[in-house]
């Protein structure tokens, strides 16, 4: 992890905390610190209770299955979060491989319960078998990996996860000579899956409706969550972490660091592998695409984002960037969220460059307001005046989308011009990267008029573009702001 560069040398880590204290009464302010601390002073055990109640509340305010079904996702992100925390977050194990496990339970059960071969075991027997299995997948990835660390252990691990993804597309024929079979074997079913999966059969109660697979997940979340939180401050815990920070001083004092690095590849895989099970029952399908890298690369931003080795950075990361997608689904959202992104870019400081800020964002405004006004003159056919569906007026997000469309060109040919206009703002982009400070304040104006003409003309034209547009620029903008992520800590240089 890298070190917090703003410690005076020879500043150890009670000094840095000591400061910290001291500047408690201007830390304060942060919102985002003050909820960290209040939920830090908390019993972990009783804030889950109080977030799983929560949450046990939300079907019986929505009635939208698919809320409940983007509800049910997000709990299983939470799920794959904290397995992924534990052997990236406090272990300290680069594992590019964790999709993979995910996969692998998913399989497990789609071969157990399903007509693939005909077997229709109940969930309650598939689900252990398929935790301990995908446990010693993850202790079998581990032994060959456990001379590596950083980027190598990162490639190992990358190649496990591409070779198990090739093999869930091909192993749907399978020729095996010795067995004298008449056709090739279909095992995965190749690209096109496995489907019609048995629901979740408990003991006296099958799982049906989006609710109940709700509740099902919501009750695997705290069961994994309590697991984690007792091993995070058990003696494994704790030599985990030492793992984490020096692996070779944390040998030289006599922790087994290879038993312990497989155990935290086993622990991962084994809670990959149960969140496999309950999205195969869920579902009632499974896919090799519902296990690509764009999943990993989703699963990291979490545990990144809520702060690496956190339980409750795992579990606030992969809600907010589960929710947050499907909110921007919405072109009217996407369209507020962009301008509040832009505005709090601008005058997110203090002191004086808040203050330049607020000038630069009124320049934008005035410029936006003269082009609006003059250019229309010159070619009124050139432009549209776009329209509002009258749902979206009368709600809430009507005035300010109103005041943006009276603020903004539109021209007919949006498509074209926003190709010109975005090659136009690369260059101003060079341009201000390069000019020197007083003529670099003359470029900014057009450039951030230039940035948000590119948005209305150019990329509102491709939501799915658009969408993970602000997905990266919130992410961006949070890290800036706390690069130890949302309920991560501090790490301070040892000297």
């Amino acid at each position: 992890m890298p070190a917090d560069l703003g410690q005076p040398l020879g500043a150890d880590e009670w000094a840095a905390r000591e400061e910290e204290r001291l500047r408690g009464e201007v830390l304060a302010r942060a919102p985002l610190r003050r909820l960290a601390r209040g939920i830090g002073r908390l019993d972990a055990r009783l804030g889950l209770l109080l977030v799983l109640a929560a949450a046990a509340c939300f079907p019986l305010l929505v009635s939208d299955a698919y809320l409940l079904r983007m509800a049910g996702l997000t709990g299983l992100y939470v799920i794959l979060a904290l397995g992924l925390n534990v052997v990236a977050g406090l272990a300290g194990l680069l594992d590019l491989g964790y999709v993979a496990f995910f996969g692998l339970g998913a399989y497990a059960y789609a071969l157990l319960a399903s007509p693939q071969f005909d077997l229709h075991w109940p969930f309650w027997l598939v689900l252990p078998l398929a935790v301990i299995a995908v446990g010693l997948c993850g202790l079998l990835l581990g032994s060959p990996s456990l001379r590596l660390s950083g980027d190598y252990l990162a490639i190992v691990t990358l190649g496990f996860g591409q070779i198990a993804s090739l093999l869930l597309v091909n192993l749907n024929r399978l020729d095996l000579p010795f067995l004298h079979l008449e056709a090739p074997l279909n095992i995965t079913g190749g690209p096109n899956g496995i489907i019609r999966i048995d629901d979740a059969r408990l003991p006296g109660f099958v799982v049906q409706t989006v609710g109940g697979y709700y509740y099902l997940i919501l009750a695997f979340v705290g069961i994994v969550f309590v697991a984690v939180y007792h091993l995070d401050r058990s003696r494994i815990g704790r030599a985990w972490r030492a793992i984490r920070e020096d692996e070779l001083a944390a040998q030289a004092m006599g922790v087994d660091t290879r038993r312990l690095k497989l155990l935290a590849f086993s622990v991962g895989a084994a809670i990959a592998g149960a969140a496999g099970v309950l999205f195969a029952a869920w579902q009632g399908a499974v896919f090799p695409p519902n296990f690509d890298t764009s999943i990993l690369i989703i699963l990291y931003a979490m545990v990144v984002l809520g702060g690496v080795g956190s339980l409750w950075g795992a579990l606030a990361g992969a809600v907010i960037l589960s929710v947050l997608p499907e909110a921007l689904r919405s072109p009217e959202l996407a369209r507020l969220g962009f301008y509040a992104l832009f505005v709090g870019a601008l005058v997110r400081k203090q002191g004086r460059e808040r203050m330049r800020g607020l000038l630069l964002l009124g320049g934008v405004i005035a410029l936006g307001l003269a082009l609006r006004l003059l250019l229309p003159m010159l070619g009124p056919e050139w432009f549209v005046a776009p329209k509002l569906a009258v749902s979206v007026r009368r709600s809430l997000l009507g005035p300010p989308l109103q005041a943006l469309n009276a603020w903004m060109l539109f021209p007919r040919e949006a498509r074209a011009v926003g190709n010109v206009a975005f090659v136009a703002l690369l260059a101003l982009l060079v341009a201000v990267a390069r000019l020197k400070e007083r003529l670099r304040r003359l470029v900014l104006v057009p450039t951030l008029y230039g940035l948000a003409f590119v948005w209305e003309t150019r990329l509102m034209q491709e939501p799915s573009t658009t969408r993970m547009l602000i997905f990266g620029a919130v992410l961006v903008l949070v890290m800036n702001r706390r690069p130890q992520g949302l309920f991560g800590q501090r790490w301070v240089q040892r000297v």
